[in-house]
């Protein structure tokens, strides 16, 4: 039982990092702000539209991924700053690669929200 125990506690400790993780990205970085402002205007708006359960389901999808995308972004260029403060064309292009893997989240979940306020408006 004490293992049991002990093994509950460092669980729930990393509960607790990935808190301190997702409040740093919400509150320090404006990219992530942004997606959550749109996340707030689509909910508002698929909630004046009704929306069924699997568009809700589709929503959320994507805007999890779009956030969890921003993320590792984040995470990417903390690390990269971290080991090559200096300028470096490999660093830099990480950093571009990693920005672009947000583009593509957000083009394509905004395509499938346009897509989803289409067809209820239809």
């Amino acid at each position: 039982m004490k293992r049991f125990l002990a093994y509950s506690r460092g669980r729930l400790s990393a509960f607790g990092y990935a808190f301190r993780g997702a409040y740093d990205l919400l509150r320090n970085h404006a990219p992530s702000k942004i997606h959550m402002a749109a996340f707030v205007a689509m909910f508002a708006l698929s909630w004046v539209l009704d929306f069924p359960l699997w568009k809700w389901v589709a929503f959320f999808i994507c805007s999890g991924m779009v956030l969890a995308a921003e993320a590792l972004n984040t995470a990417v260029e903390y690390v990269v700053d971290l080991v090559s403060p200096e300028y470096n064309i490999l660093a830099g292009k990480a950093k571009d690669v990693a920005a672009g893997a947000v583009l593509f989240t957000a083009v394509f979940s905004g395509l499938v929200a346009i897509l989803l306020v289409v067809d209820a408006l239809l």
